[in-house]
């Protein structure tokens, strides 16, 4: 009885981790571009790594919090400016903008994870 327990604990364990993971982490794909980012924890907050193409191993900003709502800095590389950054999530689809004025003016697209 006391095994049969243990191998269900550890069942549930096994399981419940993926939940547990910030929904950020993975890869995600900018489908205006073809890119992939990859967004990893790094410190406190989350990297966001371009993995393909002409940016490839390029960081394209740090983000941080946590459930569906991520705030930092974003990086167009292609345009080599800064913004302000924030990200929402929901499900497999991540609202991923750039935003000035103070977040007054934001631009940005879906992502979807991979």
């Amino acid at each position: 009885m006391k095994t049969s327990l243990l191998a269900l604990a550890v069942a549930v364990t096994m399981t419940a981790t993926p939940a547990l993971a910030d929904a950020i982490v993975g890869t995600w794909l900018r489908p205006s571009t073809g890119t992939l980012v990859n967004f990893a924890p790094c410190g406190s907050s989350f990297c966001g790594t371009v993995r393909n193409g002409e940016y490839a191993g390029q960081s394209i900003g740090t983000l941080s919090g946590s459930g569906s709502n991520y705030n930092g800095q974003i990086t167009d590389l292609a345009e080599g400016k800064t913004y302000r950054g924030k990200a929402r999530i929901s499900g497999n689809t991540m609202k991923l903008q750039g935003c000035i004025l103070g977040g007054a003016i934001c631009r940005g697209e879906d992502w979807q994870r991979q």
